[in-house]
């Protein structure tokens, strides 16, 4: 039997989510105040992003209304499915959500889906189905994914980001190692091996324990790896069938990048512990062509391609150029937005080094999302540690200035990338149109 519920909501600005939602009758109003949240109202769910010092947020706690996070929503949500999923990490997050869903849906399971990000064979990010399955991505960021109660959890990497939040490496470990716990004694964690020191995470746990890694001493694993012309890999899978035999796969994948062999890899692993066949489960992984913003082939202007990529942390802008050397291109251009002070004085150094593995590099400004304090650092600060370590790099104030240096100076053959967490997307569509 099920309840009705009226539901509205608000957002800082339009997007094509709130016009999404407005599509399908929701109320959402555009800015976020006091007057926004009457005595009327039952429950209130807010993100992660928002703070006490938020006006809708001090009304909630002034007129005495219950309220939930986000993620403690999803955590009371997946209490009344039968094989409830989380699937967390610093990166890759909702490339391996969304190929684990598309296992799923190909699989005919009917599964209910929670995505960080647009998943295209479902129009947006939430599927409601039935109630065997539930897959939800998990954030670590103010330890969200510790209000979630997963039967299968996932841990794909752990690595420095949030510190605006986490005091250090050793504090978000600790985190990840209360996520683990949260895994019953007949539940399953599927653990990258490729973690250092991820028994630190594994130890004395009750639950069933799988490994995946880029080796043969982990569970699952790939080898025989080789890239298309598009950097598309194919390579040969190692695990376990649902019945408990060897398997030896092939895989070939339409989504770019080493990073996604290992998201396939823990995405496969997963669907096999669900019980799904491995054959099914390839297909679908081999049919899987991305989510918005991540490696997104985004048109071609007089012959130069443009990319759009979510990442915003050293590794993942590592992980994104490599993928890009192996697509076809002449120079690659990457344009990249700071996202928060905070991440960007954190990991200054790391920034500057991943971002000299292209030919040229344009800064755009840091885009500060929730914070206002600019820690005393600006993008030019970035460009002199970049500049430092021997390779050139531009800063631009506003995307106009961007965009007007690369009508003039890109040639036909080369590759640019639209690079961060923040509005830097723009810069492509506005090229591309």
């Amino acid at each position: 039997m099920y309840s009705c519920f009226t539901v509205s909501g608000s957002d800082r600005t339009a997007s094509p989510i709130t016009e999404e939602l407005v599509s399908h009758g929701i109320p959402v109003v555009i800015g976020q105040k006091r007057e926004n949240i009457t005595p009327a109202i039952d429950l209130v769910v807010f993100t992660a992003a928002i703070h006490p010092d938020n006006p809708e947020y001090r009304a909630v706690q002034e007129l005495g209304i219950p309220h939930l996070t986000r993620a403690q929503l999803l955590g009371q949500l997946m209490k009344g499915y039968q094989y409830p999923v989380a699937v967390s990490g610093t990166h890759g997050k909702t490339t391996t959500t969304s190929m684990l869903s598309e296992i799923l849906m190909h699989a005919d399971t009917d599964p209910t889906l929670s995505i960080g990000g647009i998943l295209r064979s479902i129009g947006g990010q939430v599927r409601v189905g039935g109630h065997r399955f539930f897959v939800a991505e998990a954030c670590e960021y103010t330890n969200s994914f510790l209000s979630m109660y997963p039967g299968l959890g996932i841990i794909l990497n752990i690595d420095a980001d949030h510190l605006d939040f986490f005091k250090d490496l050793d504090d978000i470990r600790h985190s990840f190692r209360r996520f683990a716990e949260l895994i019953p004694a007949d539940g399953c964690l599927i653990i990258s091996a490729d973690i250092p020191d991820y028994s630190e995470i594994t130890e004395g746990l009750p639950c069933r324990i799988i490994t995946y890694g880029s080796d043969s001493s982990s569970d699952w694993y790939a080898d025989g790896i080789s890239y298309d012309s598009f950097g598309h890999a194919c390579y040969t899978l190692h695990g376990t069938a649902p019945d408990g035999t060897p398997l030896e796969k092939q895989v070939s994948l339409k989504v770019p990048g080493r990073h996604n062999v290992s998201n396939s890899v823990a995405a496969l692993a997963a669907a096999s512990v669900l019980g799904v066949d491995m054959d099914t489960a390839i297909e679908a992984v081999s049919a899987f062509t991305g989510t918005d913003r991540r490696f997104e082939y985004k048109g071609t202007m007089d012959g130069v391609t443009i990319i759009d990529d979510y990442a915003h942390h050293p590794t993942e802008i590592k992980a994104a150029l490599a993928a890009a050397a192996n697509y076809p291109h002449d120079r690659v251009w990457c344009i990249f937005q700071p996202h928060t002070f905070t991440r960007t004085k954190a990991l200054m150094k790391e920034f500057a080094e991943a971002l000299t593995h292209t030919d040229i590099t344009i800064l755009a400004k840091i885009y500060p999302a929730r914070e206002t304090d600019d820690l005393g650092i600006s993008s030019a600060t970035l460009q002199e540690e970049i500049r430092a370590l021997g390779h050139d790099c531009l800063y631009f104030e506003n995307f106009e200035e961007i965009e007007n240096y690369v009508r003039q100076n890109c040639r036909k053959g080369d590759l640019v990338i639209t690079m961060g967490a923040g509005d830097v997307f723009k810069i492509g569509e506005n090229l591309l149109s």
